[in-house]
């Protein structure tokens, strides 16, 4: 269950790193200002978050061309970030509210493009928005995988170790992991290409916060 009754700082200070961090991760050559516009936080705050990020070794800075910067995350930057992925979700009072809308697009995009057959990754509340969105948009989920836990049940499905091990033809993955997210993509890009499908063919909730062009 979402803990609904974690402060509103808490949330507000995770969502808050977590978006520095992302912001870093998919775009390099980010500016402050434009953290602090795509943020929507004043500039002052987007340079005490970034300096705080750097002081905690999370992101470093590079030299740039034009006397500009470049920002790129740690390991540690990394593991936080999916850290913080995993503390964002659990404080979200709109969790399943969101996840349901956002699986049900990206089932939809799925169908749209011929794939009907899906296969999640991660046996988590994201599992459960993720199975009834998929009855509405008409997608059949063929398994969900979870390697430290196959064999156990989760509504109604025996989890699996791998995606490989679905007992129909796989057409596309969804990624549903709340706890590292970014690693469960990674795998699941691997998977499917030894299944002989595309990196378009795994999908994930923009709520998960993946960098789909580091990923790939």
């Amino acid at each position: 269950m979402t803990d609904i009754s974690a402060p509103k700082v808490d949330r507000d200070d995770t969502a808050l790193m977590l978006g520095v961090l992302s912001a870093v991760e998919n775009d390099a050559k980010v500016t402050q200002r434009g953290l602090s516009s795509e943020l929507g936080i004043a500039l002052g705050l987007a340079n005490a978050v970034l300096k705080r990020c750097v002081r905690k070794g999370l992101i470093k800075i590079a030299n740039a061309p034009l006397n500009r910067y470049a920002y790129y995350l740690t390991p540690s930057g990394f593991a936080e970030k999916s850290r913080l992925t995993a503390e964002y979700l659990r404080l979200s009072f709109d969790l399943f509210r969101d996840s349901r809308r956002q699986y049900g697009e990206l089932f939809r995009e799925l169908r749209r493009r011929g794939r009907r057959r899906v296969a999640l990754i991660g046996g988590s509340e994201l599992a459960e928005a993720a199975l009834l969105s998929a009855r509405e948009a008409d997608v059949e989920i063929v398994g969900i995988v979870e390697a430290g836990r196959a064999g156990e049940l989760f509504l109604g499905h025996a989890l699996l170790a791998t995606p490989d091990l679905c007992p129909a033809p796989l057409e596309a993955i969804a990624l549903c992991d709340m706890r590292d997210p970014s690693a469960a993509y990674a795998a699941a890009l691997a998977a499917a290409a030894r299944l002989g499908l595309s990196d378009q063919d795994v999908a994930a909730p923009a709520l998960l916060r993946l960098a789909r062009k580091a990923a790939a």
